[in-house]
C-alpha cells in the first residue's frame, strides 16, 4: 500500500544506572568528552530559527522526510510486509509503498510511524549526545542514509540521500571534535524540533481539504478512530521527546 505524505516517552533511572550505562557506551565506542554548555543552547536556538523559517525549512525538510519515510519502511519491515520501495520529492514529500495485509495492527503501525519518526530519532541521538557517543551517533546516521538509499526509486531521492551522506561522510572524516560536537548537537535539536513542524503543517492541510490520504486519515479508515485524534497522538509523541530530549541536552547548562 501507498504512503503519500508532505512531510512527510521521562527517563527516572537514577544516576547509577546511567553511569553504568555511560560506561559500557564508552568500552564500545569511546566517549568524547563533554562540551561547552554554550553548545545545545546555540544550536537549539539555530535549530528553533531554522524550523520556524521559510526557505531554509524547505530545504532541511529533506532532512525531515528522509527519517519519515524511513519509519514508515522499518516498521512496515518489523510488521512483516514487504517492501517495495521509497520516493522522495522536490516538493519535500515522500511515499513509502509496502505490500501485505491492507488492514490491522501492521499496516495501522506502519502509517502511525512516518511522523512521529524524526523527534523519535531525534530523542534517541539525545541519549547518544548526553552519553558522550558522538562516534556512535554519526554511525548510526550513516546506516540509516545507507538503509534508505538502497530503497529509493527515484533519482532526486537518490541525490537527496547521497548528498546528506557526503555532507555527513565530510563531517566524520574532515572536522575536529569541537566542530563535530556542534553539528551532532545542530540536528538533534533540529530532529526533535522538525518533528512537531510537519504535524501542525498537516492538519493546516486537512482542514483545507489538501491531504484526504494522510497518515492520520488511512489511520481514521483503519481503525475508526477519528483522523484529528491521530494528529494529536503524533504532536504528543514529538512533544514528548522534545521535551525529554531537550532536557537531556540542555543537562550540562542545566548544571551549570
Amino acid at each position: 500500500m501507498n504512503f503519500a505524505d508532505t512531510t512527510g516517552a521521562a527517563d527516572t533511572t537514577g544516576a547509577t544506572g546511567f553511569h553504568d550505562a555511560h560506561l559500557v557506551g564508552a568500552q564500545l565506542f569511546g566517549t568524547q568528552p563533554s562540551s561547552s554548555m554554550l553548545v545545545p543552547l546555540v544550536t537549539g536556538g539555530l535549530a528553533l530559527i531554522l524550523v520556524l523559517s521559510g526557505a531554509p525549512w524547505r530545504l532541511a525538510r529533506n532532512v525531515v522526510t528522509i527519517v519519515h519515510e524511513a519509519g514508515h519502511a522499518l516498521v512496515a519491515v518489523l510488521v512483516g510486509r514487504r517492501l517495495q520501495g521509497i520516493q522522495l520529492h522536490s516538493d519535500t514529500s515522500g511515499v513509502t509503498v509496502s505490500r501485505g495485509k491492507p488492514t490491522g495492527p501492521g499496516m495501522a503501525l506502519t502509517a502511525l510511524a512516518g511522523y512521529p519518526a524524526p523527534a523519535v530519532l531525534g530523542l534517541g541521538f539525545a541519549a547518544l549526545v548526553a552519553a558522550g557517543q558522538i562516534t556512535a551517533l554519526l554511525i548510526i546516521a550513516a546506516l540509516l542514509l545507507l538503509g534508505v538509499l538502497v530503497m529509493v526509486r527515484n533519482a532526486y531521492g537518490v541525490l537527496t540521500v547521497v548528498v546528506t551522506a557526503l555532507g555527513l561522510a565530510a563531517l566524520a572524516l574532515v572536522a575536529g571534535p569541537s566542530v563535530q560536537s556542534w553539528f551532532v548537537s545542530l540536528i538533534t535539536w533540529f530532529l526533535l524540533l522538525g518533528g512537531i513542524r510537519p504535524v501542525f503543517e498537516l492538519q493546516t492541510k486537512r482542514r483545507r481539504g489538501h491531504a484526504r490520504d494522510s497518515d492520520a486519515d488511512q489511520l481514521g479508515r483503519l481503525t475508526g478512530v477519528p483522523a484529528i485524534l491521530w494528529v494529536l497522538i503524533m504532536g504528543v509523541l514529538a512533544l514528548c521527546c522534545l521535551v525529554i530530549g531537550g532536557a537531556w541536552l540542555l543537562e550540562p547548562a542545566l548544571q551549570s
